[in-house]
């Protein structure tokens, strides 16, 4: 009697056990259901999404389950999403704060070396600890091979659409970055003002000439209507008309393709034009052995990688490859750093990316769903939520600006947009408290971005309003 009592219970008790796996496994099937129901309606069946491809990912990091895939294995242009592999990167490898500048003491003289930090007299940047030591001292020469001589690559990445080059998204990617590498021009008395100043060109203010010349034959002309624009693969700059255009300032990018007749880098130039006091500073060629290297230090890391996935920042996530690479590697190769990351710290990424740069400005870069949910995954169990919360925007904030808003402080997201595709990929906190990773790749619909942002967070809101 006694046994048949534990033998019904062990009976009983098995089918508790399956019961509840029975259920479990229905309420998960269910989730996946209702999702596929709510991509459909919200999603799938939108008449500018419905042009295109689209892509779903949403997985529960607590039970390490996909709640719902659709095409989450292939592969998508991510466009700006491709910045969280390289945030990644920079959150590992650049340490608490940036490396400024690299230098070596050669008795009374100074050599420097570029450690490709954007943040040098860049302008959201008002302390300038660079500045500083190379105001304090004499004899500062650039030592064009203080390392190996190993740095590769270009101006801009593979892929990138070469008649955006005046388009201050598109700064070109250098080993001495200065003022963010964009000259900018703005009214001041009714004038047109250049900083840096060695920009200035006379031809600049023509414009208020032919204004001036002007105003009665054409009687609503004023020094807004002008737009300027640079020659290009030269640093020329003019002006033209753009009725409407409302001018204040204008940011466009200056390169380092060297101007008929001039032997040194535009960034010599223009740290001779910086350093006043310095007079006798210019390139010297050399290997740099035998010699202790020393930094200096600039920015915290997170003062850059904020802003870089705030305004999803092109030139400062480039930069951030680079220095990357510099600082894993001991030089700068856009590509090497690249391959040297698939192969270590994301050798287990579910679908192997083609991953070119860092900015997600080039269309030859193919991610999945699945693996921006695989990286953000691996961000936050390596370096915490709350840290993370602070870098990615939230409703109400950066390009989230007009999105979210009643959702801010449960979303943190990194948009992509390239014209025709869009992408969003990030954490989400539901109304039930569950913490969900996101991501949603689109491309080549033929339609308007708002309609496709509208229908990605109407999607979005329902996931956290449900569960």
């Amino acid at each position: 009697m006694k046994s048949c009592d534990n033998n019904r219970f062990c009976i009983s008790k098995k089918l508790l056990i399956i019961n509840y796996a029975l259920l479990i496994i229905f309420s998960s099937c269910s989730v996946s259901h209702q999702l596929s129901k709510s991509a459909d309606k919200i999603l799938l069946q939108d008449s500018v999404i419905s042009t295109g491809h689209i892509g779903i990912s949403i997985y529960e990091p607590s039970t390490n389950k996909y709640w719902y895939n659709y095409n989450a294995t292939k592969y998508f242009i991510p466009a700006s999403n491709t910045k969280l592999f390289t945030c990644y990167a920079g959150m590992k490898y650049l340490g608490d704060s940036l490396v400024g500048l690299k230098y070596i003491e050669d008795g009374n003289q100074i050599l420097i070396k570029g450690a490709a930090d954007p943040t040098f007299l860049h302008p959201d940047f008002k302390k300038q600890p660079v500045y500083d030591f190379l105001k304090a001292n004499s004899n500062i020469f650039y030592w064009d091979k203080l390392l190996d001589d190993r740095n590769h690559f270009s101006a801009w990445g593979k892929g990138w659409a070469w008649d955006d080059y005046q388009e201050e998204f598109m700064a070109e990617r250098s080993e001495f970055p200065i003022y963010g590498n964009c000259v900018r021009f703005y009214l001041q008395d009714d004038s047109i003002s250049v900083t840096p100043h060695i920009f200035y060109k006379t031809g600049l203010n023509e414009v208020k000439n032919f204004i001036r010349n002007n105003q009665y034959s054409i009687p609503h002309i004023s020094i807004s209507d002008i737009k300027v624009f640079r020659l290009f693969q030269s640093n020329k700059y003019y002006t033209s008309i753009s009725y409407g255009n409302n001018f204040q300032s204008q940011n466009i990018p200056f390169t380092e393709k060297l101007d008929s007749g001039k032997h040194i880098p535009i960034f010599i130039q223009l740290l001779r034009d910086t350093l006043k006091s310095v007079l006798d500073f210019s390139v010297l060629i050399g290997n740099g052995h035998g010699f202790s290297v020393k930094s200096i230090h600039s920015q915290p890391t997170d003062s850059l990688l904020r802003p870089m996935m705030h305004r999803s920042d092109n030139f400062f996530a480039e930069q951030t490859l680079l220095m990357v690479s510099n600082e894993y590697l001991g030089y700068m190769n856009d590509e090497a750093i690249i391959d040297t990351l698939l192969k270590t710290d994301f050798k287990d990424v579910p679908q192997k990316p083609k991953w070119v740069d860092g900015s997600g400005l080039s269309r030859y870069n193919l991610f999945s769903p699945e693996d921006f949910v695989y990286i953000l995954n691996k961000m936050k169990n390596e370096f915490g939520l709350k840290r993370l919360q602070v870098i990615l925007p939230t409703g109400g904030e950066g390009t989230l600006k007009n999105y979210y808003l009643k959702d801010s402080g449960f979303i943190y997201a990194k948009t992509g947009s390239l014209s025709n595709n869009n992408s969003l990929s990030g954490y989400l906190i539901t109304k039930k408290n569950k913490l969900l990773i996101f991501s949603i790749l689109l491309n080549n619909f033929q339609g308007d971005d708002a309609v496709v942002k509208n229908a990605i967070q109407q999607f979005i809101e329902a996931i956290r309003e449900k569960y």
